[in-house]
């Protein structure tokens, strides 16, 4: 948390604003930047106990398609995708990839941020015809780079990761990577 005593910008308009008034603001930035992981760790008990009428709650649903990822043999950047995919589902249930894909844009590559970002309408695939939709809804993406990429993604780790017996690798596991992406700064 911010120490409310600490100085302040003196500007009540950005456009009038100083380097004095920028010292201060970058000087405390550094708070916000090294916080960075534990906030992100912080959301996913949003995902715990969370089930939606699914198997499993979204926590073990986000770690599961971790795990899948991992034993696979993908690496730590995809892994940690797998992991952060449905992160913005309790706060934005109608556009959560968006959510995700903009908290992983500065520290992933293009192509895993649009698998992330684009994952929803793709696992629509398996279940959008049960609610009267149409499935094939990502055929608009046909022939764009990425495609495979996610239907890859979809179909191999977020698809069959609502196995409640499925031996999943613990949530702290995770930590680590989540401390060492997260906690670097990815304009510098």
């Amino acid at each position: 948390m911010t120490d409310v005593t600490a100085p302040r910008a003196s500007f009540t308009d950005m456009a009038e604003s100083t380097s004095d008034d920028w010292a201060i603001i970058m000087g405390q930035r550094i708070e916000l930047e090294q916080s960075l992981p534990d906030r992100v760790i912080e959301q996913f008990d949003h995902l715990r106990n969370d089930y939606g009428g699914f198997p499993v709650d979204r926590l073990d649903h986000s770690v599961q398609t971790a795990t899948r990822a991992e034993r696979e043999g993908r690496d730590d950047e995809y892994v940690l995708c797998a992991l952060l995919h449905d992160i913005g589902d309790p706060l934005t249930p109608y556009n959560h990839p968006d959510v995700a894909a903009a908290i992983l844009k500065p520290f992933v590559s293009e192509a895993n941020r649009w698998m992330v970002e684009h994952h929803g309408i793709f696992q629509g695939y398996y279940f959008w015809h049960h609610l009267g939709m149409d499935r094939d809804v990502r055929e608009r993406f046909a022939g764009h780079e990425h495609y495979d990429h996610c239907a890859t993604f979809c179909s191999e780790y977020d698809a069959p990761a609502f196995d409640p017996g499925y031996d999943s690798n613990p949530f702290e596991h995770y930590l680590p990577l989540i401390r060492e992406v997260f906690g670097t700064n990815p304009w510098r």
